[in-house]
């Protein structure tokens, strides 16, 4: 079984496009949350989780949006969260309200576990690289999980313990790592075993930046694509 993962598509279908493009044949993609806001094209993103049949969990930007609650972010994202509040209809709204806070699955014989921010804060708490490593770890033993997937961040890492797998996919959308190339992951499972593999991949930011500033977004979220920040 060969699984793509993903988080933080942001509405930037062109990242998630040479994402597919790049990542050759899989048998299904798992997304951590976040597939709207920032990027000018938050109904393509949901149109295309939904035609992909693409599992994936709320985001703290999911939930805001469909909620019209702007609080407690920076003037930027705020402005970003009401423009795409207003573009999304009822139903794209109830779609991304429903979304779990959670997955919980089994492939061949993998355990995964899926959520936005981490296993005691599902949708808001971050997670990056050099969060505790006996904390991670108890997170797989209470959760069971070989592998359990975040997002959130939008800087990918894999931690490796004895006991499994701790990971985030890096974000599709809008890169905050330094680099800025679309980041993905590669999820292979063969006879109950696993192996995690990082991928990056160049998109067309020229154009998403472009049209970030038709849309009447900020400045900002133009620039900061072509730096990875």
């Amino acid at each position: 079984m060969r699984v793509l993962i993903i988080s933080d598509i942001h509405a930037n279908t062109p990242a998630l496009e040479a994402v597919l493009k790049d990542a050759g044949e899989y048998d299904m993609i798992i997304h951590a949350g976040d597939i709207v806001d920032y990027n000018p094209y938050p109904r393509e993103a949901i149109d295309a989780v939904r035609k992909l049949n693409i599992m994936s969990v709320m985001g703290n930007h999911d939930r805001d949006v469909a909620l019209g609650t702007p609080y407690g972010y920076n003037p930027y994202a705020a402005m970003s969260l009401r423009w795409t509040s207003r573009v999304l209809n009822d139903q794209e709204k109830r779609f991304l309200l429903n979304l779990p806070e959670r997955l919980d699955l089994n492939l061949g014989g993998v355990k995964v576990f899926v959520c936005h921010g981490s296993p005691k804060d599902l949708v808001d708490e971050y997670v990056f690289p050099e969060y505790p490593q006996d904390e991670m770890r108890r997170w797989l033993r209470e959760t069971g999980a070989h592998l359990i997937v975040l997002g959130h961040t939008h800087v990918p890492f894999i931690r490796r313990f004895e006991e499994g797998v701790v990971m985030n996919p890096g974000s599709v959308g809008q890169s905050r790592d330094g680099d800025p190339r679309a980041s993905y992951a590669v999820l292979t499972v063969q006879d109950g075993r696993f192996e995690v593999d990082m991928r990056r991949v160049h998109y067309d930011i020229e154009k998403v930046a472009k049209d970030i500033l038709k849309a009447g977004l900020p400045k900002f979220l133009a620039e900061r694509l072509f730096h990875g920040l």
